[in-house]
């Protein structure tokens, strides 16, 4: 019961992580794109500006899908917030079904839920379940990886 409420907390606080992401670039993007700005009260966008509030929204839900998966490791979590932000999403977007492009509205609801699956598959700054902690090293040919840290060798260095 623990587990399913730790779950339900983390969906709760991935919503909220995506609003205040989402949140904060659109302010940044207000800040540095004047256009956008003036765009936005009216919803006529340009299609960069189309482009890049979609790269926000798959930005702000990958965010909040690491966000879940640090919280909890419930299976059902990120089909879960997933849903749940296609479903916060829909009442919006049929109300303003007319005034943008078919396409705009399908690649906004449908990476939802893919991203979501996606995004909580990111162990971003943790150990994989059972592991200990990871640093970041290079390999001799010079290519970054996570890897374990190295447990203490009772072999003594030389």
């Amino acid at each position: 019961m623990l587990s399913i409420l730790k779950g339900i907390g983390a969906l709760i606080v991935a919503l909220i992580v995506w609003f205040a992401v989402a949140t904060i670039i659109h302010r940044l993007m207000w800040v540095a794109w004047p256009a956008y700005k003036v765009a936005t009260p009216l919803l006529t966008f340009t299609l960069p500006m189309k482009i890049a509030r979609l790269i926000l929204g798959a930005a702000s839900t990958v965010i909040a899908a690491i966000a879940a998966r640090r919280l909890s490791a419930a299976p059902w979590l990120p089909l879960a917030l997933g849903c749940a932000l296609v479903l916060l999403f829909l009442p919006g977007h049929y109300r303003i079904w007319s005034r943008f492009p078919v396409w705009y509205h399908l690649t906004f609801l449908g990476y939802l839920i893919p991203l979501a699956i996606l995004g909580s598959r990111l162990h971003v700054g943790t150990a994989a379940p059972g592991r200990g902690p990871q640093t970041a090293r290079f390999s001799p040919d010079g290519v970054v990886g996570c890897l374990a840290e190295p447990k203490a060798s009772s072999v003594p260095s030389k």
